[in-house]
Parts: structure tokens; sequence; C-alpha cells
């Protein structure tokens, strides 16, 4: 086959890909609709990122810079555009940002013709991934991101021992971005959020202080820390806010996802919860709710999972895996929750506040036994026989 009718071949089914309508898929749990497709896999990167568009030095189209997945994507709306941060990983596992926006936030997303630069530092990041956007009250649009370098302490020839910090850029535009210095922490952190108003006159940080790179050893869940300046932030008192308990979704891992949604009855989290199983890590969503006036004060939290992986969601890189660290809130109330699967693709699902509210106040919450599950769905059945509500 020549270049020109390759060429014609795949921008065909690259258009017809990016322009496929998705659909909802009904009647889901009444909590949220997800969409049938994704909205974002490594083949909804641009042609010209993978492939030297020019007969002459590439007569075969053949793909020269190959991408590996498209995922946790941080996620905001910026000029009636739905935008998402995303993770790109090219075949070379190092990682990138990239922007990619839809005009109605589940379908139609096209990546922006350059990825985001991100200045390093005097110690040059090896990979960075998954960053979270807040809009601060302070003007600036900020992202902070786990920078990941080889550990300086590794034994020799141990190639895979890593340390992970908080980086932090921000900007005004989304196109030129500035480095902050990293995070400066007692502990390694992966999953660090900036709350998007000042408490107390200072910039608020959501945690998960863990004792390795991949263990959180002693770290126990969520932590709050509240930092004077934001270019020179530093954890230096760090409170759990969401605890790790045994036997749950959350007993070896739990870590923010996106900035908490600020509602009339508090602030709304979303969050992944990590638990080991036969098949190796499982990685959930699950929300918590915290108060208006004391963001570090639990008043909500739902048992189990809002949503874990189904179906293909299961299969691809790192399997059985949910991870979301970006939600979208339109001012009618309606919640655009994107989410990767198996750290390969991104999908939406889409639900509203009130709803969300709904559940994470008047779900029951985890009493840690199994009797204590079987009181709760007693009780429900009682209540639907007598008041003649069972099917």
């Amino acid at each position: 086959m020549n270049f020109e009718q390759r060429l014609l071949d795949v921008t065909n089914a690259y258009e017809t890909l990016i322009t496929r309508k998705n659909e909802t898929l009904l009647p889901g749990n009444g909590i949220f609709e997800r969409y049938k497709y994704p909205v974002l896999t490594a083949n909804h990167t641009p042609l010209f990122w993978r492939y030297d568009m020019s007969p002459d030095t590439n007569p075969y189209f053949m793909e020269r810079f190959g991408i590996n997945g498209t995922f946790n994507a941080g996620a905001m709306k910026w000029e009636e555009k739905y935008l998402m941060v995303v993770r790109v990983e090219g075949n070379d596992r190092k990682s990138f940002f990239a922007i990619a926006e839809s005009p109605n936030g589940v379908d139609n997303f096209r990546f922006w013709d350059y990825p985001i630069v991100i200045p390093e530092t005097d110690d040059p990041d090896t990979n960075v991934y998954d960053m979270r956007l807040t809009v601060h009250e302070d003007g600036w649009i900020y992202g902070v991101f786990c920078t990941e370098r080889k550990d300086p302490a590794a034994k020799l020839g141990d190639l895979s021992s890593a340390v992970a910090a908080a980086g932090i850029v921000r900007t005004k535009d989304l196109k030129t971005w500035t480095r902050l210095p990293d995070v400066i922490s007692s502990h390694q952190q992966r999953n660090v959020v900036l709350h998007p108003e000042f408490v107390n006159g200072k910039y608020a940080l959501y945690t998960r202080p863990q004792d390795g790179f991949i263990d959180a050893g002693k770290g126990r869940g969520i932590g709050w820390a509240l930092t004077d300046d934001i270019c020179n932030a530093k954890i230096e008192e760090e409170k759990i806010i969401n605890f790790r308990y045994y036997h749950t979704i959350k007993e070896l891992k739990n870590g923010e996802g996106p900035h908490p949604i600020k509602t009339a009855k508090g602030w709304l989290h979303m969050a992944h919860g990590v638990r080991v199983c036969a098949a190796g890590l499982r990685y959930v969503l699950y929300l918590y709710l915290t108060d208006l006036e004391n963001p570090e004060k639990l008043i909500a939290e739902p048992a189990g999972h809002l949503m874990a992986p189904v179906g293909e969601e299961r299969i691809g890189d790192v399997s059985n895996v949910l991870f979301s660290n970006g939600w979208i809130a339109d001012e009618d109330g309606t919640v655009f929750i994107y989410y990767a699967s198996a750290d390969t693709r991104m999908h939406v699902a889409v639900s509203s506040i009130d709803r969300l509210l709904d559940y994470c106040i008047n779900t029951a919450v985890d009493g840690y036994r199994s009797a204590t599950s079987v009181e709760t769905l007693t009780t429900l059945i009682k209540k639907n026989r007598e008041s003649g509500e069972s099917v």
C-alpha cells in the first residue's frame, strides 16, 4: 500500500473516531450515567504527533512517535469548552501533559496542537503525571502533579526504586505555565490537591503521606495541610481527614481525586481507594463530604465505592483500575466525572450535585463488619416490604 492510500485510510479512521457521537448507558444506578465510548484513547491523539507526514522521510507512513495511553486527566471549563489536561504516555513510558477540548463534555474531544511545556527544576523530573487543576481564588490556575525521580539511595543495579513529590505549575491562559518549587514534605507525596479557597488566610492542600513510592506504609489516609506561601509550599503539620480501614475498599491506600466541589451542604469530595485482591491491586472511586466552614471536618461518607471498573474498563495497561483526578460542575448543577480505566483511556460519567449529595448523605455508612451490613440491608428490605414497594 502506498503512502497516499495509507494517509487517506488513517485520516478517515481518525475523523470517524473523533466525531463519533457518544451514547448514554441506561438505566444505570440512578446516581450517575456512564457513557458507552471512551472519550479519549491513544488513537485520539493527533496524527501529526504520531506520524511523519512526509512521503520522502516516511514512505511507508508508519508511526514515528508511539502513544501508549491517554489517562488520569485534570479537568475544567474554559471559554465554554470542556477541557482535560491529559496524562499522555508514550511507548517510551514517559508521560507528558496535553490539553484536549470538547464542545459538550461527552464526545468530540480534540487535542490542542502542542503538548504543555513544563519547565524543569534544578533537579530534572524523570516523569510527570496526574495533574489536578484548581482555579484558585488568588486568580491563578494551578496544576499540582506528581513528579518522579530515581531514588538516589537505591542499591546498585536497582532501576525501579523512585521518589515521588508534588510539583506545582500555574498559568493564566493555559498556554504559558510557570513552574514553582516542588512541595517540601517529610514523606513521599503522589496525590496532592490544592483547595480552591484560602483557609484562615493560607493555602490548603490535600495530601497522601507515603513511606515509599508504592507503599503508603504508616500513612493513614488523606491528609490536610496549610501553607503560607504557595511559591514555597511546605507541609509542616499534616492531619488525616479521611482514614484507611481494614477490609474496606481503601485498606491499602486512598487519595484525593480532583479538588472538591463547593455545595450548599458542604465540600463534595471524590477519592480513590485501593485494596489487594487475588488479581492484584483494585482501584475504585468513592465520595465523602466535609464541612463548608471547616473543610477538614468529615460529615458524611457512604459505605463502599461509587464506581468500580466494569467490562472493558478492567482491561488495559494496569488492569482492574479506575482513577479520577478531574470533574466539572456546570452552573446548572450537572457534574461531568472524567475517569481513567486501566491506566489506558479516559471515560465520562454524568450526574448532578443534587444526586451526588443525596447519595453521599443518605447512603448508609460502613459498619466495618458483615453483621452490620446485614442489619443495613434488613432495614431496607423491611421498609420496602412494609410499604408494599418491593418488586
